[in-house]
């Protein structure tokens, strides 16, 4: 049970966690996912045509190469550093165990103004995007209608469905700001949970934009739940 707070004392419930992680090995190791995602592609017998593709989330069987090893286990990493930030305090002191999977790896590429619109990810705790490849920010950012958003990643506040029909005033104009627009740059890596709706804005640019997209669930083996239901 939480303890009663001091009289006048704010406090903020819920947050939502996200992560940035920068992969040390990216000028290497992107070249090569490039020219290996755009040879799946170029063979994929059930590709739609389009400036959009989406690949199945198998490419861990499919993918064998040293590069994408190295990004994986950066992926790894990253999460297990950014899942223990999220549940400090909650997570009982001392080891676990845990077991973390990827139920899931693809990558998508867009180009000519498509985009992919807004959604979640299901069967999971968390989720990333990783970028592979994009214009330099400067570049994109020149386009005459999408500017700053060029290509972005957008979130949304858990509570942007309910702001339909919410009275909004001076109140809580902490809720008036909805959204969070993230820059991509090539080899950084964005974690997020999976509930949160976001979206791959439209974009346009002399390269494609390619990422690497993922699903992930971290379990342990004397299970999850560390909290009864309590009766009332």
């Amino acid at each position: 049970m939480m303890p009663v707070p001091a009289a006048g004392v704010l406090q903020q419930h819920w947050p939502v966690p996200l992560a940035v992680h920068r992969f040390k090995e990216a000028s290497e190791v992107n070249p090569v996912l490039g020219r290996v995602f755009n040879a799946l592609r170029a063979t994929d017998v059930m590709a739609a045509p389009g400036s959009f593709y989406a690949s199945a989330d198998d490419l861990l069987k499919r993918v064998d190469l040293p590069e994408f090893s190295a990004l994986l286990q950066f992926i790894a990493a990253s999460l297990q550093a950014t899942a223990q930030q999220a549940n400090a305090g909650v997570w009982p002191k001392g080891r676990h165990g845990l077991q973390l999977d990827l139920v899931g790896v693809w990558f998508q590429i867009q180009n000519g103004a498509t985009f992919h619109d807004i959604h979640t990810h299901g069967n999971c705790s968390w989720s990333g995007v990783y970028y592979v490849q994009i214009d330099p920010p400067e570049q994109r950012h020149t386009h005459p209608e999408f500017g700053l958003l060029n290509g972005a990643t957008r979130f949304y506040s858990p509570l942007f469905p309910l702001l339909g029909g919410a009275y909004m005033d001076m109140g809580n104009a902490w809720l008036q700001q909805a959204t969070l627009d993230v820059t991509p740059a090539e080899g950084e890596l964005v974690l997020f949970p999976s509930f949160m709706p976001h979206k791959a804005m439209p974009y346009v640019g002399e390269r494609d934009r390619i990422i690497v997209s993922f699903n992930a669930q971290i379990r342990s083996p004397g299970g999850d739940q560390l909290f009864r239901y309590a009766g009332t």
